[in-house]
C-alpha cells in the first residue's frame, strides 16, 4: 500500500525557491525509525508526517523529523503542513477560500489560519504556542567569530550583541555588522561547540539589519549541523524566537509591529517570513509568523 506524500517550497510565491518541505498524509502504522529513516530518504531540512486526530477539534496530529532527529516544532513545516491540509479540505477552488487548521505537535496545539487562492500562492500565518524566553549567556565574541570563520569585529551591530532565545527549540542568535559579513559566515566546524556549546544541538542564527529589499527588516542565515541542516533556506522557529531578540533590543513600543526576515538569499532559495509581534504594556503578549507557500510534487511512499 503506497502511502501520499507531497513536497512543498514554504515562505515563498515562486517554484524552487524557499525551504522544501515534504509532508507524508498517511503516516499510520510507521515506527519512529521508519519515520527517521524517510527523513534521512528525503533529506530535506524537515519532513512531516500526518497522523489522523485524537481530539475531533483538531485537522490532524504532526510529527516532525530533520535528517537526523525529531523536533518538538518548527515553523516552516507548520506552515506548509497548513496549507496542503486545507488543500486537501477543499481541492479545486475558484477565487479565495478562508481556512483554519489545528495541528497538535509536540510542544501542543498549534492554530493557523490559511488563505487558498486560485492560481496563486497560498498564504498561511499562526499563532506561536510559547512566547519567546531568553536560554542564558552565550559565549564571547572572539568565539563566536572563530565558530563561523569571521573576525571579532564582525560581531555586533548598534545594540545588539549575541543572545539566546527559545520558543521550545532554542536558537544561539549573532547579529553581524553587514551583509558581507553575513555572506562571510560559514560554520568551522572545530571551533563549533567552542563557540555554541556542548547542551544538546547547538546553531546560529546570524543576522544583520542590512537587507535586499526596502519592505525588509533583517536578513538572517541558520546554520545547524547538529541537526543535519548544515544551511536552513527559511526557519520559522527561529523567526519567532528572534521576536525576543527584537524586542530586548529594540524596545518595541506597545501596539502590532509587522517585520519582515529575509533567509536562504545567499544558497539560492530567498525567503521571506513575516513576523507580527504584539506588545502591551511593553511585554509581548502575542508572536505570529506567515508566509506563502507553492505545492511542488506529489506522490508514494512504498514503505
Amino acid at each position: 500500500m503506497g502511502r501520499r506524500y507531497a513536497v512543498l517550497d514554504v515562505f515563498t510565491n515562486t517554484l524552487l525557491a524557499g525551504n522544501p518541505l515534504a509532508v507524508v498524509l498517511d503516516a499510520e502504522g510507521l515506527s519512529d525509525a521508519h519515520m527517521q529513516a524517510i527523513a534521512r530518504e528525503f533529506n530535506l531540512s524537515e519532513t512531516v508526517f500526518v497522523f489522523p486526530p485524537e481530539n475531533p477539534g483538531h485537522s490532524a496530529n504532526m510529527r516532525i523529523f530533520t535528517p537526523v532527529m525529531e523536533l518538538p516544532f518548527a515553523g516552516h513545516p507548520t506552515l506548509g503542513t497548513a496549507i496542503l491540509m486545507a488543500m486537501e479540505r477543499f481541492g479545486d477552488i475558484e477565487g479565495e477560500q478562508d481556512a483554519v487548521v489545528v495541528l497538535k505537535q509536540g510542544i501542543g496545539v498549534v492554530r493557523c489560519a490559511v488563505v487558498l487562492q486560485q492560481h496563486a500562492a497560498a498564504f498561511a500565518e499562526f499563532d506561536v504556542p510559547r512566547l519567546p524566553e531568553p536560554a542564558g549567556p552565550t559565549h564571547n565574541n572572539e568565539l563566536i567569530a572563530e565558530a563561523l570563520g569571521l573576525d571579532p569585529k564582525d560581531i555586533g551591530f548598534e545594540n545588539h550583541a549575541p543572545s539566546r532565545f527559545g520558543v521550545g527549540p532554542t536558537f544561539n542568535f549573532v547579529p553581524v555588522r553587514d551583509l558581507d559579513a553575513l555572506s562571510r559566515a560559514k560554520p568551522f566546524m572545530p571551533r563549533w561547540k567552542a563557540g555554541f556549546g556542548n547542551n544538546g544541538p547547538c546553531d546560529a542564527y546570524v543576522y544583520c539589519r542590512e537587507t535586499r529589499s526596502h519592505d525588509s527588516a533583517f536578513q538572517a542565515r541558520l546554520f545547524a549541523p547538529d541537526m543535519g541542516i548544515p544551511e536552513d533556506p527559511a526557519t520559522g522557529s527561529a523567526a519567532a524566537a528572534f521576536a525576543g531578540v527584537v524586542h530586548f533590543y529594540d524596545g518595541l513600543t506597545n501596539g502590532t509591529h509587522h517585520i519582515r526576515i529575509e533567509q536562504g538569499f545567499m544558497m539560492g532559495r530567498p525567503s521571506l517570513i513575516d513576523l507580527e509581534v504584539d506588545i502591551n504594556g511593553s511585554k509581548m503578549h502575542a508572536v505570529r509568523i506567515g508566509g506563502q507557500a507553492k505545492l511542488v510534487a506529489r506522490g508514494e511512499l512504498f514503505v
